[in-house]
């Protein structure tokens, strides 16, 4: 199977798993960080390929998403069987999904896999990265905000959000977060001026 194939495999195959997704971690979200990374790649050098099939399979086993994270693992790796990848490749896409996640606090060892991570936290920052907060937190019952409970939506943007800038990788996706970080910093300044 040639790239281009494997590649329109791989778009049907998250097409059919995330079409009702309505948390944040949507196809658009796959979207938006599979043209970051290959927006990234191209800039620092690293494999678009790799780079491609990492962003749009990134949430696939994703604790947030799945019920059983090694059984989606394990299904995901069938399905890249199926498509012919070398296991090479397989080991180094399934390494970099473990690894991207900002809950599991590692980082991946691939450019590639580092790359995706980028991309994936820059669009938890800026514009989209507040009405994902915001749709995430209504889809998990939090309160916009409150003023006694610290389990809110306005106290997701300290405890990770606010946090996301400092762990980025390459010089593309630093620029690109500088002018996220700072709106998400004037979107709280007036969040709170209104409140």
């Amino acid at each position: 199977m040639k790239a281009q194939e494997q590649l329109t495999a791989i778009r049907e195959y998250v097409k059919k798993s995330f079409s009702n997704e309505r948390t944040g971690h949507d196809l658009y979200h796959l979207q938006r960080v599979t043209r970051l990374a290959n927006k990234i790649a191209k800039q620092e050098g690293a494999n678009l390929f790799r780079c491609e099939t990492i962003a749009w399979l990134h949430d696939m086993t994703d604790h947030k998403l799945v019920g059983d994270e090694q059984e989606a693992s394990h299904t995901l790796k069938n399905f890249l069987i199926s498509i012919e990848l070398s296991t090479s490749e397989i080991e180094e896409i399934l390494e970099a999904i473990r690894t991207i996640s900002y809950s599991k606090g590692e980082t991946p060892s691939s450019l590639e896999g580092k790359i995706v991570q980028d991309a994936d936290r820059l669009d938890a920052i800026g514009a989209i990265g507040i009405a994902r907060a915001f749709t995430y937190g209504g889809a998990r019952g939090k309160f916009m905000y409150h003023e006694q409970l610290s389990d809110n939506t306005i106290q997701h943007f300290y405890d990770k959000l606010l946090k996301l800038k400092s762990t980025i990788h390459t010089a593309t996706a630093k620029s690109i977060a500088e002018e996220r970080h700072h709106y998400m910093e004037q979107f709280l300044e007036q969040f709170k001026s209104e409140w």
